[in-house]
């Protein structure tokens, strides 16, 4: 058997409407309640665990490898909901999207700060 990632805990002040969140923004299902979970399923299998802290969680940094098409839908939610959004991740060129590799990027904070990521060829594919 391949080893592959299965699911990650996400940990958040409100793991509901994180979860919920994520899962707008990137056109996803809505989260399914596992216990004390709130899970978003990716088309890969993979899930991400929201769980409610009573801490400010540590930032986390998670990236999304969608098509183009994708990139365009996701992007225009952010435009709409007045999101603030950066060409990087340490958020100084705001506004802007880069072109690593050949394909797009952006990153975007969640209401807990976890730099989130979409981008449309993974870092080192070659292209540009």
């Amino acid at each position: 058997m391949a080893i592959q990632l299965n699911h990650t805990i996400v940990h958040a002040r409100d793991a509901a409407a994180s979860a919920r969140f994520l899962a707008e923004l990137l056109g996803l299902g809505e989260p399914v309640r596992f216990g004390p979970f709130h899970a978003v399923e990716l088309a890969n299998g993979v899930t991400l665990d929201f769980l409610d802290s009573d801490e400010v969680p540590l930032v986390e940094h998670y990236a999304f490898l969608l098509s183009e098409a994708e990139f365009d839908q996701v992007f225009e939610r952010i435009r709409v909901r007045g999101l603030p959004y950066w060409a990087d991740p340490g958020h100084r060129r705001l506004n802007q999207i880069n072109h690593g590799d050949g394909g797009r990027g952006l990153y975007w904070s969640d209401p807990d700060g976890h730099n989130l990521e979409i981008l449309t060829r993974p870092y080192g594919s070659g292209g540009g």
